[in-house]
């Protein structure tokens, strides 16, 4: 086996102890700039048992690695920050919410089905909450990490830019779509996924709709592929490339699919601990509402959108997935969100909640409320 000596690579600070956290944790142990890690959150015995699976995971792979644990309560902003400022990780990954967008998929398939066309958008103050809690002790603690958000990065990443507050950047929901997307393409044009390179501009309605309906909407993506090897046009046709993400291309979902999300959050997270300046996607790109082609490194992120795509109609693109993901309007100077009718009025009618504006401020209140209504809905249909 190998034994690593981290002393030189980033400290990674994982926060939160779901299933993504822990295929993501196994995955940093594995990577060569990244295991150096703490594993952070409320429990610290249920901890320690998932950092020691980790590293004995590790083992069985050939790598002796170390993962230190930390006790972090979010809703205590001030210990949070302590503790942040004496441990000082280089990269903070937030994999903490309130509830987790999967739950809902634990319905029966015709309720989940009914409730899904409420779409993500109305559930943000599960996913809001404690990322503003985080964002605040990251401020008060007075160290400069790159912060790396998993719980609805497309829409967290804008209402906390308002405030000064957004995360560096997101994983996941465009990452999950475009490996599928660069098999097809690469299918179509007879060449080895190898040699192609897939630039999408998306939000998560887009992501999360083309792999279940093998159709997207014009207005909420834009979408390019290239060679590898000089960065020369690949002729694709977009509506067969999104098909064949119902046909021969399609893959397992659900819990099964965090998986991928995984390894989108690896990608991201070795480009930054290596400095790699490595094309990857990601949702909200300093705080940019939905997801675009990046280059990440420790210094920074920058955009590496589709030829002839300008940043204006990339922002505009992800505010129509928004849009159609249930959320109509981010005000840029407040962050106070305003839901879409039709998606909040499916709320309404299944679950007893609606909310049509909401304020940063309000967001912990509005989550509370959400989660009660949700645990009494769920419980009459077990």
């Amino acid at each position: 086996m190998t034994d690593k000596n981290p002393a030189d690579q980033p400290l990674i600070m994982v926060i939160g102890n779901g299933d993504l956290s822990a295929r993501l944790l196994t995955m940093l142990l594995a990577g060569e700039r990244t295991s150096r890690v703490v594993l952070a959150g409320r429990d610290a015995a249920a901890l320690r048992l998932r950092a020691n699976l980790a590293r004995f995971t590790a083992a069985n792979l050939g790598v002796v690695a170390g993962v230190d644990t930390a006790e972090v309560d979010l809703t205590d902003v001030a210990r949070t920050a302590a503790t942040l400022a004496s441990i000082r990780p280089d990269i903070i990954f937030m994999g903490a919410s309130l509830q987790s967008w999967r739950v809902i998929t634990g319905l029966p398939a015709d309720v989940f089905a009914a409730l899904d066309e409420a779409q993500l958008g109305p559930w943000l103050p599960m996913h809001l909450t404690l990322n503003h809690l985080l964002m605040q002790a990251v401020r008060e603690s007075g160290i400069t990490a790159t912060t790396v958000n998993a719980a609805f990065p497309d829409a967290v990443g804008p209402v906390l830019k308002a405030v000064g507050l957004a995360p560096d950047l997101g994983i996941g929901n465009v990452a999950n779509i475009v490996p599928a997307l660069t098999f097809a393409a690469a299918a179509q044009a007879g060449l080895s996924p190898a040699d192609v390179r897939v630039r999408l501009v998306a939000q998560h309605y887009f992501s999360h709709f083309v792999p279940r309906f093998g159709t997207g909407r014009p207005d909420t993506y834009r979408l390019s592929a290239t060679t590898v090897d000089g960065d020369r046009p690949v002729a694709v046709e977009a509506d067969e490339l999104f098909a064949m993400l119902t046909g021969q291309l399609k893959r397992l979902g659900g819990v099964e699919g965090q998986l991928l999300t995984a390894s989108s959050a690896m990608s991201v997270l070795a480009a930054v601990a290596g400095d790699t300046g490595r094309l990857v996607h990601a949702p909200a790109p300093g705080g940019l509402p939905g997801g675009y082609p990046v280059r990440v490194g420790a210094r920074g992120v920058e955009l590496d959108l589709p030829a002839g795509v300008t940043v204006a109609e990339a922002i505009g693109v992800n505010e129509a997935g928004l849009l159609a993901d249930g959320i109509e309007h981010i005000d840029a100077t407040t962050g106070t969100v305003t839901f879409a009718e039709p998606e909040m009025a499916i709320m309404q009618r299944m679950l007893g909640y609606h909310c049509r504006t909401m304020k940063l401020s309000e967001a912990a209140d509005h989550a509370a409320e959400l989660g009660a209504r949700y645990r009494e809905f769920a419980s009459r249909h077990a």
